[in-house]
């Protein structure tokens, strides 16, 4: 094969749904890679389809695109592994899951609800490119009720520490004055870290507790917390459309 038609390593394995580019590069680095049969870290490394591509001994090629739907519990974390060794997403997986599936974006490890995981990096880093404006609902519980004034900056957007919002939606669900809580509902479509708890705290309200319960069309309906289950083609081919 031409020169011209070898990509990069990290592309070639993004592009067989191993993980994003970036996380690609993080396993690279770090030696889970070897092309045809030696250990590869270097980045600019060009292969092909005569090349032979193995994560952690495994081909890249054998494995099946996966796009598994999870109800994350309070109390793991939303990652492959923790420095710290606390419990990670795809602890919750069953023993037989075969595809090393990575989480399309964060939930805080104490907050719950619907998240992502998949091998496909490109369907992975469409999701959270920020152009993309994935509706992300919230049930946020609150302390204190909000004023008038606090809803209008959380729905026309506020200035965080290095960052503006988008305009978000707000619905009071429930308050109950003498605890001097709130439920309150947010819908927003950016993912910025520790974006939701900022923004209620910006307003003076800190957050108690955390679910996200739909992202996109998507909810947790049927399943229950700790619990997943794959996309159908249809819920796939959905979340592929341009927007």
């Amino acid at each position: 094969m031409a020169e011209a038609e070898k990509m990069r390593l990290q592309k070639a394995m993004a592009d067989a749904g191993i993980a994003s580019r970036r996380k690609s590069e993080e396993l690279i680095a770090s030696g889970h890679v070897l092309v045809n049969g030696k250990v590869v870290k270097e980045m600019g490394i060009k292969v092909d389809h005569h090349d032979k591509i193995e994560v952690d001994g495994v081909p890249i090629h054998d494995e099946k695109k996966r796009y598994i739907l999870m109800y994350k519990p309070r109390g793991v974390i939303s990652a492959v592994k923790d420095d710290k060794n606390r419990k990670v997403i795809t602890d919750l997986l069953e023993d037989d899951f075969r595809e090393r599936v990575y989480p399309v974006g964060r939930l805080d490890y104490d907050t719950s609800g619907l998240i992502l995981l998949t091998n496909d990096g490109d369907f992975a880093n469409k999701l959270m490119h920020p152009k993309y404006h994935v509706e992300k609902t919230y049930i946020a519980k609150i302390q204190g009720i909000l004023a008038v004034e606090d809803i209008k900056r959380l729905e026309r957007g506020m200035k965080l520490k290095d960052y503006k919002t988008s305009p978000a939606k707000v619905t009071v669900m429930s308050k109950d004055i003498k605890k001097g809580t709130s439920i309150v509902k947010l819908v927003i479509h950016e993912g910025h870290n520790h974006q939701v708890k900022n923004m209620f705290a910006g307003v003076g309200h800190p957050v108690n507790k955390l679910s996200r319960e739909k992202y996109g069309f998507l909810t947790l309906d049927g399943l229950v917390s700790g619990k997943y289950r794959d996309l159908s083609r249809i819920e796939v081919a959905k979340l592929k459309e341009k927007k």
